[in-house]
């Protein structure tokens, strides 16, 4: 035991190295350049000059306001959605179709969101066309809206999702029999148990559209957010470094109240000491009002992404519709489309490698060792810290810190910044699998002569892989879609399918934008369910008994290979 304690020592040391390294100086360094005035001291000039700058309190105004409705539509219709799933007996295969289309704008750069909008419901757009007049104007305020409710949908989903599952349901029942009003009884056994989540997921869609450069750079129009306002300041014709930096200190402003926020929210959370199974009451107008719901979600996303898979077919939309392989050919012809896709897959490979090994230590110092409580707080801290802290401000920390350095414009700064920014989702995966694994695994080999090393690699890996497979596809697919951090620090030779979309928008080449698109979407599909398939325990157990018995063993215990009874490794929330 006191071996693995040295070992763990080693872990929790190499995490903090990394953070200290990759979050905290840069960040440290980015609030320094914030206060440098021109004249090289120090000061706050850089702040009353951005303060005092109307425009950017007009961008400020507006990131607010439209991140705001737009967090608050998302986790209402979020909210929905999830209960549906457990309290209504629609068909489990129309539950899984709606679940699909839900997740669908997730295997897509945001990017693609603005020109799936343009393209379908601007002047000439296929939705446009077919209703024969134009329902809005989509450029500005209600482009933004709508394409951010889209990007910011299936993450809050999951989320309520995922915490329905441990509300008791039964409740529901034992309030009916109490006689209790319709809007009581869902008050208190559906609503109540989850404010603690529905805070959480309102901060995250927040989070996700104030932040995201994607979105407002393709539809945006006049309709200026702090977003596009630092990309300009950063990165336009006369870069201006010292308000750039006060821009992405400001925009950390919000991150502090979010955290206070969540912390607050956590004293609503319920804890079941057991769930009871639950069927849904026969109820035809409940059912139906949802499938509506299921129906009209289904609608507006398929209405939005087809356009995705036809503009690659036609040979020039939307003045001569027909159909056509050249713009397949000529952009999948091009040499360097086919180098940045090549890019693309290998940093997202590295990626998912990267923040699965790190995370996976996280979890092992927090969940699986004896060390003082404050390295376990120092783990969860870690998480919290790099879930709130804005991509673009990373992105703008790391190109202060790093330029100069031999790291700047490698592969090697967008894999770390990609692995730290992706730190927070996998760590809590892995962290919720190895608590609920049998906890004297590391004792018991022990006992045995086996070291703590031995027993991690030979049991606890192995009794993990199926939540390891889930990490790596969470990972690959966020690493393959991410623009907002990365667009600082990739270079000409560094660029990466996100960052040659960006470059094909500012040539106008939409057709371009599609087929990049789509392929990053096909790769998505493919990488994630490649890996969903392998986290199957049925999948694992296939593999290792045709390994053993390439190596001519037999009699292989599929406790030892993924686990069973008590101990397993794979919680019921990931069985799905």
């Amino acid at each position: 035991m006191e071996q693995g304690n040295s070992e763990l020592k080693i872990l929790f040391g190499i995490v903090c190295f990394v953070f200290a390294a990759a979050v905290l100086l840069p960040v440290v360094i980015l609030f320094s350049r914030s206060f440098m005035e021109a004249g090289g001291g120090l000061g706050l000039a850089n702040y009353a000059a951005i303060l005092h700058d109307a425009k950017f309190m007009t961008a400020l105004r507006h990131s607010f306001t439209v991140s705001g409705l737009d967090a608050l539509i998302t986790v209402i219709l979020a909210f929905f959605l999830a209960y549906g799933f457990y309290f209504t007996k629609l068909p489990g295969k129309f539950k899984k179709t709606a679940q699909l289309f839900i997740m669908l704008p997730m295997f897509l750069p945001t990017l693609t969101y603005g020109f799936a909008v343009i393209y379908s419901l601007g002047k000439q757009g296929l939705i446009t066309r077919l209703l024969g007049h134009t329902l809005f104007p989509i450029y500005g305020f209600w482009g933004l809206l709508i394409a951010y409710i889209v990007y910011t949908l299936p993450p809050a989903f999951i989320l309520i999702y995922t915490a329905f599952a441990y509300v008791d349901k039964h409740f529901i029942v034992v309030s009916e029999l109490m006689g209790d009003h319709w809007f009581r009884s869902f008050y208190t056994t559906a609503v109540r148990p989850m404010i603690g989540t529905i805070t959480c997921a309102f901060i995250l869609s927040f989070f996700l559209s104030f932040t995201d450069f994607g979105i407002p750079a393709s539809i945006g129009g006049k309709y200026d957010v702090v977003a596009t306002q630092l990309y300009l300041v950063m990165m336009g014709s006369v870069p201006d470094f010292r308000s750039g930096s006060a821009i992405a200190m400001i925009m950390l402003i919000p991150s502090i109240a979010a955290l206070a926020m969540m912390r607050f929210a956590e004293r609503f959370n319920f804890h079941y000491s057991k769930i009871s199974t639950f069927e849904p009451l026969e109820n035809k107008t409940r059912d139906g009002i949802f499938a509506c719901l299921y129906i009209g979600v289904m609608l507006l996303i398929v209405s939005l992404f087809a356009i995705m898979f036809i503009v690659p077919f036609i040979k020039s939309w939307p003045y001569q519709i027909e159909f056509t392989l050249d713009t397949l050919r000529h952009v999948l012809g091009d040499q360097s489309v086919r180098t940045v896709y090549m890019n693309s897959v290998m940093v997202a490979v590295a990626t998912a490698v990267c923040a699965a090994v790190l995370a996976y230590m996280g979890a092992l110092v927090n969940t699986r060792s004896h060390l003082p409580a404050i390295c376990k707080i120092l783990m969860d801290a870690c998480a919290a810290v790099t879930n709130t802290i804005p991509g673009m401000v990373l992105g703008i920390a790391y190109l202060f810190t790093f330029r100069g350095t031999p790291i700047q414009n490698t592969f090697f700064i967008i894999i770390m910044l990609n692995s730290v920014r992706g730190f927070t989702t996998p760590y809590m995966m892995i962290q919720s699998s190895l608590s609920k694994i049998n906890p004297s695994w590391e004792t018991t080999g022990a006992l045995m002569g086996d070291s703590w090393r031995k027993t991690i690699c030979r049991i606890v890996i192995p009794n993990t892989l199926p939540t390891i497979f889930q990490m790596l596809g969470y990972i690959f697919v966020q690493a393959m879609v991410t623009i907002s951090a990365i667009i600082f620090v990739t270079g000409a030779h560094t660029m990466v399918m996100t960052t040659k979309i960006t470059q094909a928008q500012y040539f106008e080449k939409y057709d371009e934008v599609f087929v990049l698109s789509l392929l990053i979407f096909l790769t998505n599909c493919v990488g994630k369910n490649l890996l969903d398939w392998l986290s199957k325990k049925e999948t694992l157990f296939r593999l290792k008994m045709k390994w053993h018995a390439l190596r001519g063993r037999r009699g292989v215990d599929i406790g030892s290979v993924v686990g069973s009874g008590q101990g397993s490794a794979m919680p019921t929330e990931y069985k799905s």
